[in-house]
């Protein structure tokens, strides 16, 4: 069993539910999707390089260095960083050349 990578400070008051990789999960409703994601646990890593195969996670945070894309809701490539969870949400990790 793997542990979180970011855990907030203080319990958050509010939650909404996405679905990761099919798996309904309870996350902070103040979050991006990147640092909600790092608060659970989930399979690591995150994706792959599609070129090298070396392991992706989020690194930078703010949207420069795509590391932490992921297909939201049928939307392939969206920078988890700079999006906002909301309740429904549908976030595939991976991209199309992990799930061959």
């Amino acid at each position: 069993m793997s542990t979180p990578m970011f855990s907030a400070g203080t319990p958050p008051m509010r939650t909404v539910t996405v679905i990761v990789d099919g798996v309904p999960v309870a996350v902070p409703e103040d979050f991006t999707v990147a640092a909600a994601l790092l608060m659970i646990e989930q399979r690591r890593p995150w994706r792959r390089s599609a070129v090298s195969g070396t392991p992706r996670a989020p690194y930078c945070l703010m949207g420069v260095c795509f590391e932490c894309v992921a297909q939201i809701d049928d939307q392939p490539n969206c920078r988890t960083c700079l999006t906002p969870v909301r309740a429904g949400m549908r976030i595939t990790l991976g991209g199309p050349h992990d799930r061959v």
